[in-house]
């Protein structure tokens, strides 16, 4: 994956946010959380992640948006890192699940058929109405879509090794050891059905704050990618 510094200047605390599908910093980059260091991730081709640095920090929080929260529920329980809270938002460790994630028949028709034409009917989805999304053309990832059709590809693949490595090992649930120790469900989400956002949460027993927010809500990430840490 991608990882990329929106601000390094060696504060002792990191917020740490694994973007969705298809994203880059562009729509990101002008977010400012206090007194903290924020390096964002993005395009899950491989999950590899370099942990260079990061324990010079004394506190981490992870956020997790859409597919980021499934990458970031694999990533991070292998690091050793102090994590001091952790935010799921419109987003499950099931990228591809009939009940708990996006329906695998959507899945695989949002691969199949990814066209320039499909994905910005894709992204008009993502937010509330014409005006959020007419903003949010403004600040859309610049990524070619061969990228993301690739992307979007390895992300079902590596779910599918998942749950086959799981299977053989006789257990049932597909997620992984690390905690998220609360979920942010919008109910006006497109993308991921918010009821099978809410039957995942739980199944593992993760808190649920739910909100009236589409999939992409530009005040859901003023929120958790900047204000909620001016006081903390």
């Amino acid at each position: 994956m991608k990882q990329v510094y929106i601000i390094h200047e060696h504060h002792p605390r990191l917020l740490l946010f694994f973007a969705g599908w298809g994203a880059d910093e562009t729509p990101f980059k002008d977010y400012r959380p206090a007194e903290s260091d924020f390096m964002l991730c993005y395009d899950y081709r491989t999950l590899d992640f370099d942990a260079t640095g990061l324990n010079e920090y004394r506190e981490i929080n992870v956020i997790g948006w859409s597919m980021g929260v499934w990458a970031a529920t694999r990533v991070v329980p292998q690091l050793a890192l102090p994590i001091a809270a952790s935010i799921a938002i419109n987003g499950t460790p099931y990228p591809s699940d009939e009940h708990l994630g996006i329906p695998p028949a959507i899945f695989r028709g949002t691969l199949d058929g990814l066209t320039g034409a499909s994905l910005h009917k894709f992204l008009r989805r993502m937010c509330a109405d014409g005006a959020a999304f007419r903003a949010f053309l403004e600040v859309t990832p610049r990524r070619p879509l061969e990228e993301l059709r690739e992307e979007l590809e390895r992300i079902g693949e590596n779910y599918e090794l998942q749950i086959t490595n799981y299977k053989s090992a006789d257990r049932d649930d597909n997620s992984t050891a690390f905690h998220w120790q609360q979920a942010v469900v919008g109910s006006a989400d497109r993308i991921i059905p918010p009821a099978n956002q809410l039957q995942a949460w739980q199944k593992l027993d993760t808190p649920v704050r739910q909100t009236e927010d589409a999939h992409y809500q530009e005040e859901i990430f003023r929120y958790y990618l900047q204000d909620l840490w001016t006081n903390s």
